[in-house]
C-alpha cells in the first residue's frame, strides 16, 4: 500500500471539500510565504482543523489538535502526516507548548483556537488566555482566521444540500508586551484585542461573547481586518 504523503493528503482533502462544498477563501496575501507564525481562529467544527490544510498556501503548517481525537482514526493519520500536535485542553500541557514554540522557531505556521474548544453555540465563546501567552513567547506575527459555515456543514450534507463555506484572513499584527506589573489585565488585554480581530472578520451573528465591543468596530474601520 503506497504512503501517503502531505502532499497527497492536501489534495485528497482539497478534492472531497470541493467536491462537496462551496468554498471562498479571501485574504490569502496576508499570508506570510516563509517564516513562523501563528493563525489564531475562531472553532465552530471538527471540518476547520482540515480545512486550515486546504486553504492554507505553505506546506510548512501545523496545528495544534486536542488529544481526545486521538483514537480517531483520521485525526490521528492527520497529525502524523501533518506534524501537528496533540494537546490536552484539560491541563497546563507544557510538553505541547514547547513542542509548538519549536515549530514556530523552525519557521512554521502554526493554526490554533484561542477559544480552545469547539463553540456549541455557532459563534465565538470566551478565549482562554494560553494563545497569548505563546504568542508573547513566540514573538512572531499573528494573522486572525474567520471561518463561516462549518458549523451547519454536516447537518445540510445531510439532507444533500451543498454547504456554503467562508475562510477570511486578516492583516497579520503583533501584540504588544504583557505588562508584567498587571499581568492579568493586560493578559486579558491582548487576549480581548485577538478575539475581537477574528470577530472583524465575521458577521456580527457570529461575535457570539464579544458582541458589541467597540474595538471590532474600530478595526474594521481601520481596514485592517
Amino acid at each position: 500500500m503506497p504512503v501517503i504523503d502531505r502532499h497527497s493528503l492536501k489534495r485528497l482533502v482539497n478534492a472531497v471539500f470541493r467536491q462537496l462544498m462551496d468554498i471562498e477563501v479571501s485574504g490569502q496575501e496576508h499570508l506570510p510565504l516563509t517564516g513562523g507564525c501563528i493563525l489564531t481562529t475562531n472553532h465552530l467544527s471538527r471540518l476547520d482543523t482540515p480545512l486550515f490544510l486546504t486553504c492554507a498556501k505553505r506546506d510548512d503548517f501545523c496545528t495544534l489538535v486536542t488529544d481526545k481525537y486521538r483514537f480517531n482514526p483520521f485525526f490521528a493519520l492527520f497529525i502524523k502526516i501533518t506534524s501537528s500536535i496533540w494537546i490536552n485542553r484539560e491541563i497546563a500541557d507544557h510538553a505541547a507548548i514547547r513542542a509548538a514554540l519549536s515549530k514556530i522557531k523552525d519557521g512554521w505556521m502554526l493554526g490554533i483556537a484561542p477559544e480552545g474548544t469547539r463553540s456549541r453555540v455557532g459563534s465565538l465563546i470566551q478565549a482562554k488566555s494560553g494563545t497569548v501567552l505563546l504568542a508573547e513567547r513566540a514573538g512572531v506575527p499573528i494573522i486572525p482566521v474567520g471561518i463561516q459555515g462549518t458549523e451547519e456543514c454536516m447537518a445540510k450534507l445531510r439532507r444533500f444540500k451543498r454547504p456554503s463555506i467562508k475562510v477570511s484572513y486578516g492583516a497579520a499584527y503583533s501584540m504588544p508586551s504583557i505588562d508584567r506589573n498587571d499581568r492579568e489585565s493586560s493578559v486579558r488585554r491582548n487576549t480581548d484585542e485577538m478575539m475581537c480581530r477574528i470577530a472583524a472578520l465575521l458577521p456580527e451573528q457570529y461575535h457570539g461573547f464579544y458582541r458589541g465591543n467597540p474595538r471590532i468596530t474600530e478595526i474594521q474601520k481601520e481596514g485592517i481586518s
